[in-house]
Formats: structure tokens, C-alpha cells, sequence
């Protein structure tokens, strides 16, 4: 695999495609987790009133969390809905039907998926907001193992792989391996099946699949010999929990813990970046425009690192805002 910066705008922005677009997006409403009580405006724009619906990954979901509270903090009459539904289940349940305004996503979209919106006239503009440093964790107790290469994980995560921790390395103990990962319309799925099995090798299916990545690192935490993968925010917020293991790749690679710093300068193996996919249709609405604008400056921000991930660069905002303009002037 290629070893990609994920600070650098993705290649994937050449498939943005817009089509000229005229009043206000109609939103469905989901059951978010982030909502409001109406009031009066606090902010610059106090006359600001609406609606916003994001969905998508679970990984981007913390951010895009933080980024509604603190937009509801300044336009209460905005109500802005966050749901974690996963990247792929958000682009094919919600955003492309045209029943939310924004979809977070962990790796870029599909070619598939970009048909199927542009078949329901609905035109993503795509924004890279962060970067991740995607986490493998065992159990605490699990003292045999601090490194594994791209092939061991292979031979783990792939289907009719290992089933037991001596079938990778002799030494390892003969217990069974229990797997809890990512649903299979999770962003993180996809990137992992792709960048750590390889696009001819199907994923495991013998798995506790979610899209809630706290019941990974539950379930991981429980069973000795458990193993997981998710998004650095939730091994940040339970390092005491769970241990994370150091990737190497290749043979002649070093062991690399994930880090904020490792995933900046893209020494982590497993280093990605982290995308918001707005409906061309929706920034039309001020509402969506006024927040799509406020993530995306924000999106430089130390709220961004706190939560687990590399913030935004100044270049990467800048040129996240000029594409943002570019859109709502079409």
C-alpha cells in the first residue's frame, strides 16, 4: 500500500462534480443525538433559524458532534441532528436519497456511491476535515503481543484466517481469538478490508460487527483474548481500557504506535483522512451553509485534538472554504 499524507487534500476531490442548483434543500428529520431548545440567537447571525441532518461515520461523529453543540451555542434557532449510521449505511440510507444535508465519512466516497446520488439529484461536495490514526487494541492482559505486521493481521481479520493466537506465532498462546470490529457499512470496514487484507481478500465475517465503537472497546476489555480496530478518538478516551498495538509494515518496517503525531507526519502505517460530504442542493440553505462554513474553519481547531484526531491544516481550511464557495456560487 502507498503511504498517503493525510493532512494533503485527497485525490478523491477530482470526482466532485456539481450541478447548478436553485432554493432551499428539503430535509428529512432523523433521530439525532444533538438537538436544542429554540430561543433566540446569541451569535453574529442571531436571525439564523433551521434545520441541519448529518449522518454517517462513527468515526467522524465526534467532531461533527462537537461542531453542532458549539454552532447551537450561538444560532439557538438552529437545530442541527447528528446520527452515527456508519459511512456507507449514511450514503446509501440518508445522504444520497436526499434525507440529510451532511454525511461524515472515513475514507472517500465511492464511485458507486457518487452514481447513486447524482441518480437521485443530489451532488456531494467533499471537504477533508481531519485525519485519523485508525487503532488495533487487545486486552490489557494480552502481554504477548505489542507489534504485529499487515500480514499477521491479515492472517487474523481475513475470512477462514487464524482462530487462535498460536496459528499466527508459535509462541502466541493456543487460545481462541475473539474478533469486534466495525459493521460492514462502516467507513472503517472498508478501509481496513482495502489497505490491511487488500482488495482481493474478503473480511471475516466471524466478527462482532457494529457501528457503535464503545461496544468494541467493551468487548474487548472483557475477553483476554479479544482483539479490535476503530478511530484514535476512542482508544484516546480509553487508553486505561484497552491496549493498543504498534503496526509495522512490511518486515523491514518499524513498530509504530498510533499518535496524532505519527498520523501527521504519516510514519503510522495506518494513517487516513477523515471527509464531511455535503448535498450541493443543501448549502443553498443558509442554515446548512452558515454550519457546513463553521465546521470547516473549526476543523483547524484544538477542539479537533482533543477529541482524538489531527486537526485541519491552515491550507487544507483554505482550501476547504474555496471549495465551499465554489459550491454555493454554482
Amino acid at each position: 500500500m502507498a503511504e498517503t499524507d493525510p493532512t494533503d487534500a485527497s485525490d478523491s476531490m477530482n470526482r466532485r462534480r456539481f450541478l447548478t442548483a436553485t432554493g432551499a434543500a428539503a430535509t428529512v428529520g432523523l433521530a439525532g443525538c444533538t438537538s436544542t431548545d429554540q430561543g433566540e440567537g446569541t451569535g453574529t447571525e442571531a436571525g439564523l433559524s433551521g434545520e441541519v441532518v448529518i449522518t454517517g461515520s462513527s468515526t467522524v461523529f465526534p467532531v461533527s458532534d462537537t461542531m453542532a453543540e458549539l454552532f447551537m451555542e450561538e444560532h439557538a434557532d438552529v437545530n442541527v441532528t447528528v446520527d452515527s449510521t456508519g459511512t456507507g449505511g449514511g450514503f446509501e440510507n440518508h445522504f444520497c436519497p436526499g434525507n440529510s444535508d451532511i454525511n461524515g465519512a472515513s475514507r472517500p466516497i465511492t464511485d458507486s456511491e457518487v452514481e447513486n446520488c447524482t441518480g437521485n439529484d443530489v451532488e456531494p461536495v467533499e471537504f477533508e476535515i481531519a485525519a485519523d490514526a485508525l487503532t488495533v487494541a487487545v486486552n490489557n492482559e494480552a502481554d504477548w503481543v505489542d507489534c504485529m505486521t499487515f500480514d499477521e493481521l491479515r492472517q487474523i481479520w481475513m475470512g477462514d484466517g487464524a482462530e487462535k493466537w498460536s496459528d499466527v506465532r508459535d509462541d502466541w498462546p493456543d487460545e481462541q481469538i475473539e474478533l469486534f470490529g466495525p459493521a460492514s457499512t462502516s467507513g472503517t470496514y472498508d478501509y481496513f478490508n482495502e489497505h490491511v487484507l487488500g482488495e482481493d481478500t474478503q473480511h471475516t465475517t466471524d466478527h462482532e460487527p457494529t457501528e457503535e465503537d464503545n461496544l468494541i472497546v467493551q468487548g474487548i476489555q472483557d475477553s483476554k483474548y479479544a482483539m479490535g480496530y476503530f478511530g484514535y478518538a476512542y482508544y484516546s478516551e480509553n487508553q486505561d481500557l484497552v491496549k493498543a498495538v504498534e503496526i509495522k509494515k512490511g518486515d523491514d518496517g518499524e513498530c509504530t504506535p498510533p499518535s496524532l503525531d505519527n498520523a501527521k507526519d504519516g510514519s503510522y502505517p495506518l494513517a487516513r483522512p477523515l471527509f464531511i460530504y455535503a448535498n450541493e442542493e443543501s448549502l443553498q440553505n443558509e442554515a446548512v451553509y452558515e454550519f457546513t462554513k463553521f465546521y470547516l474553519e473549526k476543523a483547524e481547531s484544538d477542539r479537533v485534538k482533543e477529541i482524538g484526531y489531527v486537526p485541519s491544516s491552515s491550507d487544507q481550511v483554505e482550501e476547504n472554504l474555496s471549495t465551499l464557495e465554489d459550491a454555493v456560487e454554482n
